[in-house]
C-alpha cells in the first residue's frame, strides 16, 4: 500500500476513456491493481471511473503525474483527482452527548476496518471527554450559543484545518453554517437518524413512532448548506412493529446509525466515492 495510489474520474461518456487512462498509467510504469467503472447512460451519459495502481515512489512522482495527466484529462473534459493510499487520513469527529457513533469509529479505526485515524474530538459538551481521553484522543470543548456561534465555528475551523482531512458529525446536534460547510466541500459526513428523505430535522424517532412505521433507518450523507439534504452515501434499515416504543426505536436506531456511519467513512477515506450533483457513485 505504500506504493499505491487511486485515480477517480468523472466525464462525459465516450469511447476510449479506459484505454487512454490505462495507457497513461502503463507509460508511467504503473501496475493496475483494480478498476471499476459506471455510466449513467451508455448514450451520452456521464462516465465514472476509479482505478487503483501501484507505482514505486508514487508519493514523490505525484506532482509530475498530476501535471501530465491534466493534459490527458483536458481531451476528455474530465473532473478528476489523484490520491495516495498512504498515509491514513485523519478524522475530526464532532459529537454532542451520545457516544455510540464515536465509539464505533474508534473501534473500527483501531481494527483497520475504517482505514483512518481519529485525530481529535470536538464537542459542544464535556460529556464525552472521558471516552476520548481513555483512547488517548485530544478532546476540545467548544460551547455553542446563538450569540457566539460564529466565534465557535472560527475556533473549530482553527482546530481542524491543519489536523484533519475529513469531519465526521457523529451525532453532533448542531447545524453548521453555510460558511463553515463551504470550507469543507464533500468532506463533512453526517449521520442522520432516519431513512432520508423521510423524517428530516429533529426527533425523527418520535415522528416515526407517530406514523406507525414498520421500518426505521439511518442515513449517512455529505453535509451541504441545505439541512439533511446533501448527497447520500449509505443507508440502513431494521424492521420494527406496533409493539416498539420510541425508546425501542432509539435503541435499534443506535445500532443502525453506527454501522451506516462507519461504512460511509470507510468508503470516503478509501476514495471510493464520486459526487455527481446531489447524488453519489460509490464503488463499494
Amino acid at each position: 500500500m505504500s506504493h499505491r495510489a487511486r485515480l477517480l474520474i468523472s466525464c462525459p461518456d465516450r469511447p476510449g476513456i479506459v484505454a487512454a487512462v490505462s495507457q497513461f498509467l502503463f507509460e508511467h510504469g504503473a501496475n493496475l491493481a483494480h478498476s471499476d467503472q459506471h455510466t449513467t447512460d451508455p448514450q451520452g451519459g456521464v462516465f465514472f471511473l476509479r482505478m487503483e495502481f501501484d507505482l514505486p515512489g508514487v508519493d514523490g512522482a505525484l506532482p509530475e503525474l498530476e501535471r501530465e495527466f491534466g493534459m490527458l484529462a483536458g481531451r476528455f473534459d474530465m473532473e478528476w483527482r489523484l490520491a495516495l493510499a498512504r498515509p491514513r487520513k485523519r478524522l475530526a469527529v464532532f459529537v454532542s452527548r451520545e457516544e455510540h457513533c464515536l465509539l464505533e469509529l474508534l473501534w473500527q479505526s483501531r481494527s483497520g476496518d475504517v482505514p483512518a485515524d481519529v485525530a481529535l474530538v470536538v464537542s459542544n459538551h464535556e460529556t464525552l471527554r472521558p471516552v476520548a481521553e481513555a483512547w488517548g484522543i485530544p478532546y476540545h470543548h467548544v460551547p455553542i450559543t446563538s450569540a457566539g456561534k460564529r466565534q465557535a465555528e472560527a475556533r473549530q475551523q482553527a482546530l481542524v484545518e491543519h489536523a484533519a482531512d475529513v469531519i465526521v458529525l457523529a451525532r453532533y446536534m448542531q447545524i453548521l453554517s453555510p460558511e463553515f460547510v463551504g470550507q469543507w466541500p464533500s468532506r463533512i459526513i453526517n449521520i442522520h437518524h432516519s431513512f432520508l428523505p423521510a423524517f428530516a430535522g429533529a426527533n425523527p424517532y418520535v415522528q416515526a413512532h407517530q406514523r406507525g412505521v414498520k421500518l426505521i433507518g439511518a442515513t449517512a450523507h455529505y453535509v451541504t448548506a441545505d439541512l439533511d439534504a446533501g448527497p447520500i452515501i449509505e443507508q440502513g434499515v431494521e424492521r420494527v412493529d406496533h409493539r416498539s416504543s420510541v425508546e425501542d426505536l432509539r435503541r435499534i436506531g443506535r445500532y443502525i446509525e453506527r454501522m451506516v456511519l462507519a461504512r460511509a467513512v470507510a468508503w470516503h477515506v478509501d476514495d471510493r466515492i464520486l459526487v455527481h450533483g446531489n447524488k453519489t457513485v460509490v464503488f463499494a
